[in-house]
C-alpha cells in the first residue's frame, strides 16, 4: 500500500488542479457571465500566494510565483508570431520557454534564505538580470542568442507534435527529472507543488497555438504551489517532525471526536534519560523513531501519536479497553524483541537494497516500553476523553513501579 499512498500523494491535489484547469481554461468553455472573475483569477492567485509566502517565510515559492506572474505577462504579448522564424514575438518565446523551466527547478532546489536577506535580494536581482538580458537581447537584436534558442537538438519529425522549441523542452526534461527524484526522495508538498508549477508552465506554452490564455494556466499552477504551502504549514502544526507521527495538537482533535466507547493508552520508552546519557541525543532520537515505526504498525485500529518527551498515545477509537489489549501487548513485545544497531558515522540513514557487510564493532541497544491503557468507565457518568488519558497516564506510572516493561489497565 506504501506505493500507492505515495502516488496519490504525488498526483493530489496538485494533478486534479491542472486537470481542471486544462478543462475550464479552454476557449468557449466558460460562460462570458463569469469571464470578469476568470480575468481576476490570475491576480487574485498571484496577489494571496506571494502574501502568503512572505508570512509563512517560504522564498522560494515567492519568487517561483514571482517568475510565474511576470510570464503570465509576457505571454500574452507573443500571440501567434511565435512561430515565426524571426521577429521580437519568436525571440521572446524562446527566452521565455527556455528560462522557465529551469528558475523553477532552480528555485525548487535552493535552501530557504529569505526574502529580505542578502540571499533573497541577490535571487531577486537573478530574476531582473534575466529580464534585463532578454530585453537587451531582443532591443539590440542580437542573433547569437536566438540561434543558440532555436538550436535544433534532433531530428524535426520527433518534436512535431509541438510548438515549442527543442531546446526548451530539454530544459523542461531536466527540470521534470531533477523534481521528480526530489518528491520520491524527500516527499516534500513544497517540491510536488513545484512540479505540478512546470507542469501547468508546459500547458501554458504549448496552448498558445490552440489559443488558450496562458495566464490562467500558470496561475493554476500558483494554485498548486500556494495548496503545498498550505499542506507544509498543516504538517508542521499536525505532524511530529522527528518520527512523522500526528502530534499533541492532533490528538487534541482526535479526542474531540471520539464517542462513547474508546480506549486511550500512555506508552513511554523504559530508561530514556539513561540512554541519551550514556549515548548521546542522537541516538535518542534514533531509538524514538524505531519506537513509533513499530507503533504506527499497530493493529486493532490503534493509531499513534507523539505526545512529548520519550511519550506516545496510541487511541483506539472504536474499542474497549479489553480489546485493545492484545494489539498493545502484541506491539510491546514487538520492540523489546527489535534491538536496533547504532547508526555509524557511514551508515546510510535509509537501508540501500543491497547493504554492505558492516565494518569496525557494532553496539546493538534494547529497548522496553511500559504501557497504561484506559477507557471511560461508564459506572461514574460521562468521562472526558482528557480524564481518560490521566487516567493512563496513571496506570503508566503504576507499569513502571512494577518494573518496566509491561502493560497495566
Amino acid at each position: 500500500m506504501a506505493p500507492v499512498r505515495s502516488l496519490t500523494t504525488l498526483c493530489l491535489p496538485g494533478g486534479l488542479l491542472i486537470l481542471a484547469g486544462l478543462i475550464l481554461f479552454r476557449p468557449g468553455i466558460l460562460p462570458d457571465a463569469v469571464q470578469s472573475y476568470v480575468q481576476a483569477y490570475p491576480y487574485a492567485v498571484f496577489g494571496v500566494g506571494v502574501v502568503m509566502g512572505w508570512y509563512f517565510n517560504r522564498s522560494r515559492i515567492v519568487f517561483a510565483l514571482v517568475v510565474l506572474a511576470m510570464t503570465g505577462v509576457a505571454l500574452p504579448r507573443v500571440g501567434s508570431d511565435h512561430a515565426a522564424v524571426e521577429g521580437t514575438s519568436r525571440a521572446l518565446f524562446l527566452a521565455v520557454a527556455a528560462l522557465l523551466p529551469l528558475n523553477l527547478a532552480a528555485f525548487a532546489m535552493l535552501k530557504e534564505r529569505g526574502l529580505f536577506t542578502t540571499s533573497g535580494v541577490s535571487r531577486l536581482a537573478a530574476i531582473a538580470t534575466q529580464v534585463l538580458v532578454v530585453d537587451l537581447t531582443i532591443r539590440y537584436e542580437w542573433n547569437a542568442p536566438h540561434e543558440w534558442l532555436a538550436y535544433p537538438l534532433v531530428d524535426d519529425w520527433i518534436t512535431a507534435w509541438t510548438s515549442l522549441p527543442q531546446v526548451s523542452l530539454a530544459a523542461f526534461g531536466l527540470a521534470a527529472v531533477l523534481l521528480v527524484a526530489r518528491c520520491v526522495l524527500r516527499r516534500d508538498p513544497i517540491d510536488t507543488g513545484f512540479l505540478w508549477a512546470l507542469v501547468s508552465a508546459l500547458a501554458a506554452l504549448q496552448g498558445i497555438r490552440w489559443g488558450w490564455a496562458p495566464s490562467l494556466l500558470l496561475a493554476t499552477g500558483g494554485l498548486t504551489l500556494i495548496w503545498a504551502l498550505l499542506e507544509t504549514t498543516y504538517r508542521m502544526a499536525y505532524y511530529d517532525e522527528l518520527t512523522g507521527l500526528p502530534g499533541r495538537r492532533a490528538l487534541n482533535e482526535a479526542l474531540l471526536r471520539v464517542g462513547s466507547r474508546y480506549a486511550v493508552a500512555m506508552v513511554d520508552v523504559d530508561h530514556f534519560k539513561r540512554l541519551n546519557d550514556v549515548f548521546g541525543h542522537d541516538v535518542g532520537d534514533q531509538a524514538l523513531r524505531m519506537v513509533a515505526g513499530r507503533l504506527s504498525g499497530i493493529t486493532g485500529g490503534g493509531k499513534p501519536f507523539r505526545y512529548g518527551g520519550e511519550e506516545f498515545v496510541v487511541l483506539f477509537a472504536r474499542a474497549s479497553a479489553a480489546e485493545a489489549l492484545p494489539h498493545l501487548e502484541a506491539a510491546r513485545r514487538a520492540i523489546a524483541d527489535a534491538s536496533f544497531i547504532l547508526r555509524g558515522p557511514r551508515r546510510p540513514r535509509k537501508k540501500p537494497a543491497t547493504p554492505s557487510a558492516p565494518r569496525g564493532p557494532q553496539v546493538t541497544v534494547a529497548l522496553t516500553v511500559s504501557i497504561g491503557l484506559a477507557e471511560p468507565d461508564q459506572r461514574k457518568g460521562n468521562a472526558s476523553p482528557q480524564q481518560v488519558l490521566r487516567a493512563a497516564d496513571k496506570a503508566l506510572y503504576r507499569a513502571k513501579g512494577a518494573g518496566r516493561n509491561r502493560l497495566m489497565v
